[in-house]
């Protein structure tokens, strides 16, 4: 008989794992000997600073409209401010036929229902994104970054619009752009802006746990749809993929038709969210994690998982400081950070099971004096959700770290039903300032779930570019904002749904652990390589792989990818292959391609074969069905 281990002993056993751990990786902070307990919080109105707004029923639709179209304006064109919002609706009806509630969805805004169900929170209306006009006939939708709506159900009513606006729900979006848990009906919902001046270009995207009216996919480059229902879909560019959705397209005319669809989705965690219950009181949904799912988690009830009281969370604001913050880990809290751009300069850990890390609103670590802002130690069931992590002008050796040692995986047994997972966290390295890492996230857990993430070694931004000292901006971006890799998979049996990475100067993705899962995975090359020797490896092989499988490995699988090319810098640049992966039986790629997007050169899709992408055949893209050929 197989005894229970008893509790003050199985939490000295965690603790002690975690702390070796942590010491291995010379990660562990030191804290007070006797820290101050975190505030009480109030359950029925908590403090989510003055970042966060929330509407109930009987808040006037046009307060509403009046103060989001101030909002909307405010971040418009605010792709590199500092600015982070949150709006929150309390379960009720929003609008009527009459009088809808219509708005719009700048950048670093989130906008979220607070119902238990997508349907307990109703907005007759329309909420949408629209291309961003740089010039007054040059709008597209290319940088239509981070963003969010989620947990509503919209009846799309379009009243006042004209006739091209009134045609459908526009989201016309870009990276970093997340719908979860929505209930769209009444019109259809378009990923692309055809109502105003071209080019109309859009390159998203990702919607989870959604059931939609007919989908206008349009100019999107690629789209992941998870684990929902659509009543149908139209087109697409390159790499459409489907997983867990029902009524999603057959991929039986691939590559005429773009699709990829998997009938389920291999592992799945839903993204936690804020909700009211029926006394009134703040909580957060955990959802559990599931395996080979489809359609939507919330059809026959509330989500299956987990409730926290909003009790058992420190509610962070930008400002507080990262010993207060770890002191609140450390005594047991949950973690929410409240919309804002934190200055990190001392490690975040996270060690304890179970425990929750919550961004609202786009909120954003900032690391600062080289530091690693984010790290997790191998215990099961931590989730990180809705993070930006940032890099800072001083070199940080990783944004983030998931395990602290691959040589520690002290956890991978029990994290195999609940593993750490990772739902819309972003890392920009450049843009508003410099920024500076060897790593921006690396995973030595394993079973780890990424679901969703945008890695991204800005291609443009405020820094890196200079018009009047004369230097080539390229140039100076590739010396001055620093990305040697993107992502590293140390650990083994880790999936991503929806991993998006871009414009690393050596490896942008380097997988290394056993029995990988890939659904979607989508890839720009760094556009400012100065000279090929700059992207030449060290044994001669013309530049890097936008993904690259360790030789050492013996299986793993990828569903729906694509690697782009666009040296803008230096046109006369080479990259021998898109894809580098070992012939291995268990190594297995399907439906993947190269494209060129204007300047450059990729010579083949996979080892050696598929054919060459360059400016000869601009924006078609060469696709491999599947590697190893059949």
């Amino acid at each position: 008989m197989n005894l229970p281990v008893p509790r003050a002993r199985a939490r000295r056993t965690a603790m002690a794992i975690t702390a070796a751990a942590a010491l291995a990786a010379g990660a562990l902070l030191a804290t007070p000997a006797v820290a101050a307990p975190p505030l009480a919080v109030d359950p029925y109105n908590p403090d989510f600073g003055p970042n966060v707004t929330i509407y109930s029923p009987d808040t006037p639709v046009d307060q509403i409209e009046s103060e989001l179209d101030a909002l909307a304006d405010q971040q418009r064109d605010a792709e590199m401010s500092t600015a982070r919002s949150a709006v929150y609706f309390l379960p009720g009806q929003y609008g009527t036929a009459e009088n809808p509630l219509q708005f719009d969805v700048g950048y670093y805004t989130e906008v979220a229902g607070l119902g238990a169900s997508p349907t307990d929170v109703d907005i007759n209306g329309s909420i949408e994104v629209y291309n961003r006009c740089l010039t007054s006939d040059n709008c597209l939708a290319l940088v239509n970054f981070w963003r969010t709506i989620s947990n509503l159900s919209i009846q799309v009513n379009s009243l006042g619009d004209d006739g091209c606006r009134g045609s459908a729900n526009f989201w016309a979006v870009s990276q970093a752009v997340s719908m979860r848990r929505l209930d769209i009906s009444g019109a259809n919902l378009s990923l692309m802006d055809y109502c105003t001046a071209g080019p109309q270009y859009a390159s998203g995207g990702f919607i989870a746990d959604s059931r939609l009216p007919y989908v206008v996919s349009g100019s999107q480059q690629q789209w992941l749809t998870r684990n929902s229902e659509v009543a149908g879909w139209s087109n697409g560019v390159w790499n459409q993929v489907f997983s867990g959705v029902v009524g999603a397209p057959a991929d039986a005319n691939f590559p005429t038709e773009p699709y990829t669809t998997l009938e389920t989705t291999p592992v799945t965690r839903e993204k936690p969210y804020l909700y009211v219950d029926d006394a009134g009181k703040y909580n957060v949904r955990v959802p559990a994690m599931q395996r080979e799912t489809s359609g939507v988690s919330w059809d026959e009830g509330l989500t299956a998982g987990r409730s926290i009281p909003i009790t058992d969370f420190y509610i962070a604001k930008p400002g507080d400081s990262e010993l207060k913050i770890n002191a609140a880990l450390a005594v047991g809290k949950h973690l929410i950070f409240t919309p804002g751009v934190y200055d990190i300069d001392k490690t975040l850990l996270v060690w304890r099971p179970g425990t929750v890390v919550l961004g609202l609103g786009h909120a954003t670590l900032t690391a600062k004096k080289g530091a690693t802002p984010l790290a997790i130690a191998d215990v099961p069931g931590i989730v990180v959700a809705g993070i930006t992590v940032d890099a800072g002008e001083k070199l940080s050796p990783v944004l983030m770290k998931v395990g602290l040692t691959k040589s520690l995986n002290l956890s991978s047994k029990k994290s195999k039903d609940n593993p750490i997972t990772l739902s819309d966290v972003y890392f920009r390295v450049g843009g508003p300032h410099i920024g500076k890492t060897t790593t921006a996230l690396e995973i030595n857990a394993d079973n780890v779930l990424i679901d969703h993430t945008w890695v991204w070694r800005g291609d443009h931004g405020i820094e890196g570019f200079d018009p009047t000292d004369g230097v080539n901006g390229d140039n100076e971006r590739w010396a001055t904002n620093t990305g040697t890799n993107g992502v590293i998979v140390n650990g083994d049996h880790v999936t991503a749904t929806g991993l998006f990475v871009e414009h690393f100067q050596k490896y942008n993705t380097l997988w290394k652990g056993e029995n990988g899962r890939v659904v979607l995975y989508q890839n720009e090359l760094p556009y400012d390589p100065p000279t090929q020797a700059d992207w030449t490896q060290p044994d001669g092989t013309l530049g890097y792989p936008g993904y690259v499988v360790d030789a050492k490995v013996k299986n793993h699988r990828l569903d729906g990818a694509g690697v782009y090319v666009f040296n803008q810098n230096n046109p006369a640049i080479v990259t021998e292959n898109g894809f580098d992966v070992p012939d291995a039986p268990g190594v297995q790629l399907h439906h993947i391609m190269t494209v060129n997007l204007s300047a450059g050169t990729v010579e083949h899709v996979v080892n050696g074969v598929g054919g060459q992408a360059d400016n000869t055949n601009t924006g078609a893209p060469q696709y491999v069905a599947d590697y190893p050929l059949p």
